[in-house]
């Protein structure tokens, strides 16, 4: 069965039930620790399906706790699953209306399922219920930049930078949404910021690589993606890196 039939599946069955017995309900609570625990290792170890699993088992015995649904969703998002996380916060909003965190979740999930408008709009309502959430802020930037909404998107990343200042992931986002709007000189400057930051990891130091051979300059393109690359791989990327710096020089 596939993973968002059987999520719905278990909140259908826990609507209809009656609940639990004592005895039973002794046993879910002895072992509740030890699922949110399992639950919070999987997603670590980013064994998404493995946190589903337990998560779903969690959330058929606490459908009313808010923050199993949330982690539930955002697991199944991880995995792939946007559409189910998307449906399974439409529903904990039924319980929760207005409810700030599953707003947040939700607008996620449909920006994964690249369904943009319900993104924003979820995204939206959940910034006037929590103006804090930097998180919130970028992904509704990613929002606006797909929709080409550049100057707006980028006014987006600088509220999420000034809730969160140095997030590497926030500043690579906004290096690509300035590259994507022709402003390259700020978009290296701007990644390079991040890859400079010592939580940046491989994907920002190759999209630095990116930019920095469109910008012309294939050495330090070069010696940016050497960092992260298997041999065979970087000597395959340098050669992409290369024509891309000649294509730039002769522009």
């Amino acid at each position: 069965m596939p993973i968002r039939s059987a999520v719905l599946l278990c909140l259908a069955l826990a609507a209809c039930s009656s609940g639990f017995g004592q005895e039973e309900r002794s046993v879910a609570q002895a072992v509740e620790p030890s699922l949110r625990a399992a639950a919070a290792a999987a997603e670590a170890n980013r064994d998404y399906k493995g946190a589903v699993q337990h998560l779903t088992t969690l959330y058929q015995r606490r459908e009313d706790d808010r923050d199993i649904g949330v982690a539930l969703a955002r697991n199944l998002r991880y995995g792939g699953q946007a559409q189910a996380a998307a449906d399974l916060m439409q529903a904990q909003l039924i319980r929760f209306p207005g409810d700030g965190d599953t707003l947040v979740e939700m607008g996620k999930a449909y920006l994964a399922a690249d369904r943009l408008g319900l993104a924003a709009k979820a995204l939206e309502q959940a910034l006037a219920v929590k103006p804090g959430r930097w998180d919130a802020h970028m992904a509704l930037a990613v929002v606006l930049d797909a929709q080409g909404q550049a100057n707006e998107a980028q006014s987006a990343y600088g509220r999420a930078l000034a809730l969160s200042p140095d997030n590497p992931a926030i500043l690579n986002n906004l290096g690509l949404s300035l590259a994507l709007s022709g402003k390259l000189d700020e978009a290296v400057a701007t990644l390079s910021r991040a890859a400079d930051l010592p939580t940046a990891n491989a994907q920002i130091r190759q999209n630095l690589a990116l930019l920095l051979a469109l910008k012309g300059d294939a050495a330090q393109a070069e010696k940016m993606a050497r960092q992260d690359l298997p041999p065979e791989m970087a000597r395959s990327n340098a050669e992409i890196l290369r024509a891309l710096a000649a294509g730039a020089a002769h522009r």
